[in-house]
């Protein structure tokens, strides 16, 4: 009889008990967080004073902020995502987002000797005979990977090697799932959204994220989309070492820059006054880098990459935009694709009557019992899919009482336009923090018109749209 293997035993044994582990400590802080805010509201709601009630909103979402940091950083993997998608200044309070913002790309790393492992293993030969050289510290580490700098042999430029953490996906799944399962609780009592199914499209497309073949394939597709169809492309893409390209490894080229959340240290660090005009023009002409490529690749590609937070951009030389990480992509099939321009073009008009068309046409559902129901079913496309925030207004507060998501029951929601939806929020807080509030729908509207002239759905608006078409045209 073969001597047991204790410690194959406890691997296995921890293997099986540690979604348990980190479902009851999901469960047990998400708990603590939401009844922590009813009791709280309960409290504030016997003061009278103003002021006094901003103060005390102000401490209670910095006592929050901690436990939803302690969260998200104790638990890692997926909450490492869902602190990206809920800290952006433009929808969270500022305590939460202080926090959260520093979560952006500090996953744990996997030890080198375990990323030598799965490297050889899954490339089927040793560091040392792919690499003239390999950082064994990596670069960045996230959720579901870590990426290495690093040179072939017999080349002089540098390279990434993106490397995917072992036994991360099971983990995440179960995340997932919690998750899912707190949505649908939160939909019931408290947001009148269908929470639901967002999780279930989070769950589709993190699923896909783990295939790195899928991703190079993704990247490649983007990249081409872009550089054929401009003079110069919005953003740079980095280019596939396709000869190293697995499920779970991905090799591509070096981009030198930094990330978008230190540009204010840049600009301050090379002695550039952050109010002056220099700083302001180069802000905008990274948004306006950003907001181009991303209104191509939505309305009139439909194949886009769909996870622009602060941690997958770049600022290059000159203000050059990259964009890295295209794990999370969404293909939208034609119908949602126009669907979505034509929403775009009601936004861009405020025309409400054009709005409740496109809601019809993209199956959303709504039920609204407030009297100006087409004036608030514009509010609600403006506040879901529009970057610009009202006049004198910081930050969005959608699950407030005057809030258009209260006013109106989205009862459903397609799974494929969470993807839009979480791209446009995204760019938002990048907006906000860089200190521009615009509407990135009358950005689009001349894409989006053109969109629907190609599929010939202009209804009325041929000589205006082909006039912005031509403008369009001219400048790209």
């Amino acid at each position: 009889m073969p001597p047991l293997d204790f410690k194959e035993i406890l691997e296995k044994l921890s293997a099986h008990f540690t979604p348990w582990q980190r479902s009851f400590q999901f469960w047990v802080r998400a708990v603590d967080i939401y009844t922590g805010y009813k009791v709280f509201q309960l409290q504030v709601s016997f003061v009278k004073d103003a002021q006094k009630q901003v103060a005390m909103w102000e401490r209670q979402h910095e006592f929050a902020a901690d436990k939803i940091y302690a969260m998200c950083s104790d638990l890692g993997g997926f909450f490492l995502k869902v602190a990206q998608i809920i800290g952006k200044p433009d929808l969270a309070p500022a305590a939460w987002v202080r926090k959260l913002v520093t979560l952006c790309d500090q996953a744990p790393a996997t030890p080198f000797d375990a990323v030598q492992t799965l490297l050889e293993k899954e490339l089927g030969q040793s560091i040392g005979d792919i690499f003239e050289k390999f950082d064994a510290n990596p670069l960045g580490s996230a959720s579901i990977a870590q990426v290495h700098r690093a040179r072939l042999k017999g080349d002089k430029n540098d390279i990434v090697v993106k490397v995917q953490h072992p036994g991360v996906q099971h983990l995440m799944m179960t995340d997932i799932r919690n998750l899912q399962a707190f949505a649908l609780y939160m939909q019931k009592t408290d947001i009148k959204f269908d929470l639901y199914s967002i999780t279930k499209e989070m769950e589709k497309q993190i699923g896909y994220e783990f295939d790195f073949t899928r991703e190079a394939n993704a990247m490649e597709r983007i990249r081409h989309f872009l550089y054929e169809n401009n003079k110069k492309s919005p953003v740079l893409v980095p280019r596939l070492i396709r000869d190293f390209v697995t499920r779970r490894v991905l090799v591509m080229e070096y981009i030198d820059g930094i990330p978008i959340l230190n540009l204010g240290n840049e600009i301050a660090k090379r002695g550039i006054n952050p109010a002056g005009k220099m700083a302001a023009t180069a802000k905008q002409n990274i948004l306006k880098s950003l907001t181009l490529a991303y209104g191509q690749m939505i309305l009139k590609s439909g194949f886009f990459h769909a996870d622009p937070h602060p941690g997958n951009i770049l600022i290059c030389k000159g203000s050059e935009v990259a964009l890295l990480d295209f794990g999370q992509v969404k293909d939208l099939p034609d119908q949602l694709r126009l669907g979505y321009a034509n929403l775009i073009v009601a936004i861009a008009d405020n025309d409400p009557v054009r709005a409740m068309e496109s809601y019809r046409e993209l199956g959303i559902s709504t039920v609204s019992k407030c009297p100006n129901e087409q004036q608030e079913m514009l509010r609600l496309a403006q506040t879901m899919f529009d970057t610009k925030l009202p006049p004198g207004v910081a930050m969005l507060q959608p699950f407030s009482e005057e809030s258009s998501i209260k006013k109106i029951s989205v009862q459903a929601f397609p799974e494929e336009l969470f993807s839009v939806l979480r791209t446009v929020h995204l760019l938002r807080g990048l907006s906000v923090g860089l200190g521009i509030n615009y509407s990135c729908a009358e950005q689009w509207r001349p894409i989006a018109e053109e969109a629907l002239y190609q599929a010939g759905r202009l209804k009325g608006i041929e000589h205006k749209t082909k006039v912005r078409r031509r403008s369009y045209l001219r400048r790209h």
